[in-house]
Order: structure tokens, then sequence, then C-alpha cells
């Protein structure tokens, strides 16, 4: 998971460029060198297909995805607590959520058949999947917990 036993990789949120981060650093506000912005904002991700594969592939701590659609009752009802759990989680889980009326070839790709689905990435690689609402930020954030 690290690069070494003392940093890791961490894509930034806002220009998408790849930081190395101390580990002790990552619970101490740290900035992006590129733009200088929060790498953790305690708010998810918006990704779409160009950002997708560098924040899952690249990020060195684990990213909990939020498939889901504008149209979705379920998900904008989930919506506030998946918000709130980025504050539970963050900085040792980046959040991001993918609109999959946007990127369709995406959820195709990850064979998303209902929405909302919450998918856990480590490394690269898919490791839980949970289809349905969840009802509380904590629910969230322990069902991530348990998959780590």
């Amino acid at each position: 998971m690290t690069t070494s036993a003392e940093s890791l990789h961490i894509v930034c949120p806002h220009c998408h460029t790849t930081n190395r981060l101390r580990v002790a650093d990552q619970g101490k506000a740290p900035e992006c060198g590129q733009c200088h912005q929060a790498l953790f904002n305690a708010h998810p991700l918006a990704l779409d297909d160009t950002s997708f594969d560098r924040h899952i592939g690249r990020n060195q701590i684990p990213v909990l995805v939020d498939f889901w659609a504008s149209w979705c009752g379920p998900c904008r009802m989930m919506a506030p607590a998946f918000e709130q759990a980025a504050g539970l989680l963050e900085p040792h889980v980046r959040l991001a959520k993918l609109n999959t009326e946007e990127a369709q070839a995406l959820a195709a790709r990850f064979n998303i058949r209902s929405i909302p689905t919450l998918a856990l990435f480590v490394n690269g690689k898919e490791v839980a999947r949970q289809a349905g609402a969840f009802r509380s930020a904590a629910d969230i954030a322990q069902w991530t917990r348990s998959h780590l």
C-alpha cells in the first residue's frame, strides 16, 4: 500500500496530480505540490471518465466510490450521509462519486446493475461492493472499515 514504509501517493482532488506524502503528515492538512490546494477536504470527489482510473490506480489509500445517478431517489437520499462519511473516513480513505449517466462506459465496465452502489477499491482493485442506500454516515464508515 505504501511506496516505502514512510510515504504514500495521494492524487489531488483538484488538479489530479499524484503527490508523495509522508505518512506522518497524512492527518496534518497536507496540500498539493502542484496546485497548493488541500489534498483532503472532507467532501467526496466527483469522478468522470478521465479522472476515474487515475484516482483508483494511483491513490495508495483506499477509494470508496458511490455509483449514482441524478434521477435516482435512493441516491439522492443517501448523498448527505455519503458527504458526512467523507469527514469520518478522510484522510485514510478517499470518497468519490461517479455519475453513471455521465460515465456509462465505466458503469458498464464495473457491471453496475443497480444504484446506488458503493465499491471499495484498494491498490486499484475492487475489494468490496454493496448495492442499495445506506441510512447514515456511520453505517457507511463502519461498512468501509470492515472491508479494510
